[in-house]
């Protein structure tokens, strides 16, 4: 999907533009504002990701773990097996074309354990007969290369909730004293305010809410909500915090702290 010299910059923008477009379109309503999918004991999904191509294997894991999903990968059909077996997925996104066994081995041997986790097949553009062997063999659904990481992430959650492996929850509103995110509607208010934020000041946000009181460093931060590192410019999350101050504190008792060599935290106001 990727190749070339410029493979990791490629996935970047790419992610990017996911996250942009994904926040665009839970903000217009599409896919009921895209609620987070949770196993029965509240713990996120699990998805296993199998190809042998590291950067589309690291891209799709950007784009799950940005779901909130919890991602495993392996990189060739024996691993993968072994993954599926620790890791017990919710979800498997499994290539056809592997280096040691083909995916149709792949899906056999883990049905042979698990026979109703849903898998979605990874294939060649112009593979027929890939689709066909991969759908006969007991596959649920299939994507073909090149592919939006919008639809991998639709058909997924399709798989999942058709096979009941997932439920959207329930608790879509974070609070913080005087502070509301609700992460369906992407409303932000403070107190009776309504505050508007980018999306990736909603992102930022919205970890700082998910842990509240707890001192997140800017590594943990730029890890979280950009997905990767950002080569040592960690001044950018100090932007960002700025933009939010502006905007969450601005006239208020302050709820975002700096701890000097250590991070940020939110706090009640008090």
């Amino acid at each position: 999907m990727f190749t070339g010299n410029a493979q990791r910059e490629e996935a970047r923008h790419a992610i990017n533009t996911y996250q942009d477009g994904g926040m665009s379109s839970a903000t217009n309503g599409s896919e009921a504002a895209r609620g987070q999918l949770r196993r029965p004991d509240g713990t996120p999904v699990r998805v296993l990701v199998v190809d042998d191509e590291a950067t589309l294997t690291e891209l799709l894991s950007m784009a799950l773990r940005y779901e909130g999903w919890d991602v495993r990968t392996a990189s060739d059909g024996l691993s993968a097996v072994k993954a599926a077996r620790e890791f017990r997925p919710d979800a498997i996104v499994l290539d056809i074309m592997l280096p040691d066994i083909d995916g149709l081995e792949v899906l056999r041997r883990i049905h042979s354990d698990t026979p109703d986790v849903p898998v979605l097949f990874l294939t060649a553009k112009d593979a027929v007969e890939d689709r066909i062997a991969g759908l006969t063999a007991g596959g649920d659904d299939y994507v073909s290369k090149p592919f939006s990481l919008e639809e991998v992430v639709a058909r997924l959650r399709a798989l999942m909730r058709r096979a009941g492996r997932g439920s959207v929850r329930a608790d879509a509103v974070l609070v913080v004293g005087d502070l509301s995110l609700d992460e369906d509607s992407r409303e932000v208010r403070r107190g009776d305010t309504a505050v508007h934020l980018t999306v990736t000041e909603f992102e930022l946000l919205r970890y700082l809410m998910r842990n509240p009181r707890r001192v997140l460093s800017k590594a943990q931060i730029l890890d979280r909500v950009w997905n990767y590192d950002f080569g040592g410019q960690s001044n950018v999350v100090e932007l960002y915090i700025s933009y939010l101050r502006k905007k969450i504190d601005a006239g208020r008792p302050p709820m975002i702290h700096t701890l000097r060599g250590a991070g940020y935290a939110l706090r009640p106001a008090e």
